[in-house]
């Protein structure tokens, strides 16, 4: 694979504590920008992983880890805004295979605390537990190779690039000009009032069967935020456990019928193209590679049928089930066996209709779960005005994006 090709990775320390979205950009924002202005090309798209060190599992055994998935989702979605504002601000399209210009940026969260210190004879390899989320050893020997390496100039950011560095000894040969300082922004801990120890966060435990829905459409970072999210509540088994069932991911994707009304309907993509983007993206943040992706990106394990694609990671553990859709529902009042329904913001309502038809069939309600929104508002600067938010929209919704391909067919009337 060329190196043009091949993913980058911006090393992101230790976030600010509480990780609002306005201290979130204080921190973020400088060394995302450096990063997106780095890769943004001409002649071609560019991927970029951003990984975010925190301890975000709690639990002294490797199987029965926990996390705050409200917490978490809202860290994931903090990162996302701010890329989507800085792409939008440079003129970089966000979405998967965006083309020339564009940035397909994939925010990890890895955990990892800054105290930890790894001895001499320390040999890092790929060690799951129940959750979806990885160490840092684990990323250091799964994800490679890379184009570019972004670290943050300060001394946390130097300490988790070294850490990572020694982690990854001996998987890529690196040159100089692929190791990239960046500025950082500042990060700020702010005491809680009056110095009353802020409330521990509810820790949510996974689910083995999780479920969303949508049309997912150019897949961009909105997208990404909510697949990312419902990934986390995942309970992942034992690869070695002779009664062995997977955890289910069921992600319905409407169908190609129900978009016909959709403005700009003729730039929807269809639902093979939008249910391996899916796929693909998920592959990212769920698949483990021993070799790395030195021979390929794309996801080993994958059934593919008529309105239905199916897709194993992490030996077998993950089983991610894309379906076709054709009303409201899909598979959420077909199959019983679901535990949990992620919704966005859009979406809360239909959580209720699902759960009002399930308890007619005299099924168990779902436990629903709301993702936050990517909204622009904390983390626009003073002198970024109307249009840049406008901007800002337009880059995470697919009816823009479409427009935005209209308009580069010539002849096309608006």
């Amino acid at each position: 694979m060329p190196r043009d090709e091949l993913p980058s990775l911006l090393l992101l320390p230790f976030p600010p504590d509480p990780s609002s979205r306005s201290l979130l950009n204080t921190a973020y924002r400088p060394s995302i920008t450096a990063a997106l202005s780095r890769l943004k090309r001409p002649n071609g798209a560019s991927k970029l992983t951003v990984v975010v060190e925190c301890p975000i599992l709690h639990g002294q055994f490797l199987r029965s880890k926990t996390l705050s998935w409200t917490e978490a989702q809202a860290l994931v979605a903090g990162i996302y805004t701010i890329i989507s504002v800085v792409s939008a601000q440079l003129g970089i399209g966000t979405e998967i295979d965006g083309g020339p210009n564009s940035v397909d940026a994939t925010v990890v969260l890895i955990d990892h605390n800054r105290n930890k210190r790894f001895t001499e004879d320390f040999r890092p390899a790929i060690e799951t537990n129940n959750t979806t989320v990885i160490d840092l050893a684990t990323f250091a020997s799964a994800y490679h190779p890379w184009n570019y390496i972004f670290h943050v100039r300060s001394e946390v950011g130097l300490q988790f690039y070294q850490t990572y560095l020694k982690l990854a000894e001996g998987r890529q040969t690196l040159l100089q000009e692929q190791l990239i300082p960046v500025e950082g922004g500042i990060t700020m801990n702010v005491a809680p009032k009056g110095n009353i120890p802020r409330p521990t966060p509810a820790r949510t435990p996974g689910v083995p069967v999780v479920c969303l829905g949508g049309t997912f459409d150019y897949l961009h970072p909105g997208h990404k935020l909510l697949l990312t999210a419902a990934a986390l509540l995942l309970k992942v088994p034992r690869k070695d456990d002779a009664n062995m069932q997977p955890c289910t991911y069921i992600i319905g994707i409407t169908g190609d019928e129900l978009l016909k009304n959709k403005k700009y309907a003729e730039f929807v993509q269809s639902w093979e193209t939008r249910a391996r983007n899916v796929i693909l993206f998920l592959s990212r943040i769920l698949e483990l590679w021993e070799r790395g992706w030195k021979d390929t990106q794309q996801p080993r394990l994958v059934e593919e049928r008529d309105g239905d694609v199916k897709a194993w990671f992490r030996d077998g553990t993950i089983l991610v089930h894309c379906v076709r859709i054709q009303d409201p529902f899909g598979p959420t009042i077909t199959v019983e066996n679901v535990d949990a329904l992620v919704v966005s913001g859009e979406t809360r309502s239909g959580g209720k209709a699902v759960n009002d038809k399930r308890a007619e069939q005299g099924w168990k309600t779902l436990e629903v779960f709301e993702v936050d929104v990517l909204d622009a508002e904390d983390v626009m600067e003073e002198k970024e005005g109307t249009k840049t938010e406008e901007n800002f929209s337009a880059k995470i919704s697919s009816s823009a994006i479409r427009q935005q391909r209209a308009l580069a067919r010539p002849g096309t009337k608006i």
